[in-house]
């Protein structure tokens, strides 16, 4: 029978929980305005007996569903017959051991690791989603898909987009709120821009009344089908890690798809005994856009059965309305106040027995700058994952001999501007580029130096290096 015959829509609110039919394009639920998850009755599926069965399908990995970081896994996200998926190469990623970054963050050498998804074909972890959102489109016959962005989104689904021929792209992005390398890539793949005088939360707001108007398919993450995509980092995760559970998962937070993903992952690998123990999952907020810190760390707002005080949330959206508080943070990746996802990572962190933690931008870019040097380089959000790390072990959170896995959401490219005004030694520039956010210093520049167009001035500074 067709995977679509197991596979349904659900809403997550438990005093509704109605289920909608896989071919249907909902990103809320039709009777409540609650979110959806893609629900199986894994009762009648085929599931593997143990995660090492999946190991298998990497000796067929000419088959492109078996070379695919996403669909290798599709036993575990089967919504979609194998004739109508859509793939790109996507989740070719690596897990590494970093004794460099584990040192910086006060962890034993051999127990910190670091997820690197900026090796996707768009350069973030948002392949993983898309590759599942751009199957649900092909499956419903969507010609046009759009999404706002503050930048891996729409670069992301522009290249399904382009290399697929399946639909046509829009992409909303707020004014001024997009790093160059990431809108280079919307523009290069094909991508119709609008450029909206107003942040993302502006963009997310206006995109869904577009595609609700127009019957566009929205690919952001309020489609449930976006995060299954994103649950397989967990997945390849495990797989690196010999499918041994880590202690911690630590994440950043912006929209908080992944971590909603995560938890919905770990949830059904528990649900189907494919392991034995869940990891604790800390979700790391920039603080100029640390919405999910005030609510749960500070207001005490929680999952309570699927029952959230509503009215916490209200409040607060309020008084930022009042303040005119807009998010601002050099980690654009996560620069946006109000999460779509809140209440599906309220779950994950109860399941999880998570935290959350917020971090300055200053402490992003000194722990980027470590992740760079440590042999990897990534986006200004992805080292708020590294810096989390660092303040849990400050904290006494977590104790060095952890197993911790962070997620590198983006690769270094996605943001040069920022790389490069942090490690030059042009105080104006670094005070330009990056002081308007309130960044102290460069702590760990990498300086260029300066040298005069003769061989033995430049032999003198080589000399000094030894």
């Amino acid at each position: 029978m067709p995977s679509t015959e197991y596979a349904f829509q659900r809403c997550i609110n438990p005093d509704c929980s109605k289920k909608q039919p896989v071919h249907e394009t909902l990103t809320a639920c039709p009777s409540c305005g609650d979110l959806l998850d893609i629900d199986y009755d894994w009762n009648r599926l085929q599931v593997p007996r143990s995660l090492r069965e999946i190991e298998a399908r990497w000796s067929r990995r000419n088959e492109p569903l078996e070379f695919s970081g996403v669909w290798r896994f599709r036993q575990l996200l089967p919504f979609a017959p194998d004739n109508q998926i859509v793939t790109i190469g996507e989740g070719q990623t690596i897990l590494r051991n970093s004794p460099a970054v584990a040192s910086y963050c006060g962890m034993s050498r051999e127990r910190l690791f670091l997820q690197y998804e900026g090796l996707n074909p768009s350069g973030s972890f948002k392949d993983n989603g898309m590759a599942a959102a751009a199957t649900h489109a092909h499956m419903v016959g969507a010609k046009h898909a759009a999404c706002a962005s503050t930048g891996n989104t729409s670069a992301s689904l522009a290249i399904f987009a382009s290399t697929t021929q399946l639909f046509k792209v829009i992409v909303f992005v707020g004014s001024g709120k997009i790093a160059y390398g990431k809108l280079s890539q919307a523009l290069d793949y094909g991508g119709k821009t609008l450029q909206l005088l107003g942040d993302f939360d502006d963009a997310m707001k206006q995109v869904q009344d577009v595609c609700r108007h127009e019957k566009i398919y929205l690919c952001n993450s309020l489609n449930p089908f976006r995060l299954e995509g994103q649950k397989t980092i967990i997945f390849r995760v495990l797989e690196s890690l010999h499918w041994e559970v880590p202690d911690w998962i630590v994440v950043p937070g912006g929209n908080l798809g992944n971590s909603s993903a995560f938890g919905k992952a770990l949830a059904e690998l528990k649900h189907l005994g494919l392991i034995d123990r869940v990891p604790r999952l800390a979700i790391i907020n920039a603080s100029g856009a640390d919405t999910l810190f005030r609510l749960y760390e500070e207001r005490g707002l929680r999952w309570s059965n699927g029952r959230p005080d509503a009215c916490i949330v209200k409040e607060f959206y309020d008084q930022l309305d009042q303040s005119g508080r807009r998010a601002s943070t050099l980690a654009s990746a996560i620069e946006i106040n109000r999460p779509v996802n809140l209440k599906k990572a309220l779950r994950t962190l109860d399941f999880t027995q998570g935290l959350v933690r917020r971090v300055s931008d200053q402490e992003i870019l000194d722990a980027k700058a470590q992740v760079g040097a440590g042999g990897f380089g990534c986006e200004p959000a992805s080292a708020a994952s590294v810096a989390g790390v660092r303040l849990l072990r400050d904290q006494g959170v977590i104790a060095a001999s952890d197993r911790v896995v962070c997620i590198l959401t983006g690769h270094q490219l996605k943001d040069p501007t920022t790389t490069v005004a942090y490690h030059a030694d042009d105080a104006e520039q670094f005070e330009r580029v990056l002081g308007r956010h309130g960044v102290l210093a460069a702590a760990y520049a990498n300086n260029p130096i300066l040298v005069e167009n003769d061989l033995g001035k430049i032999m003198d500074v080589i000399r000094q290096f030894n």
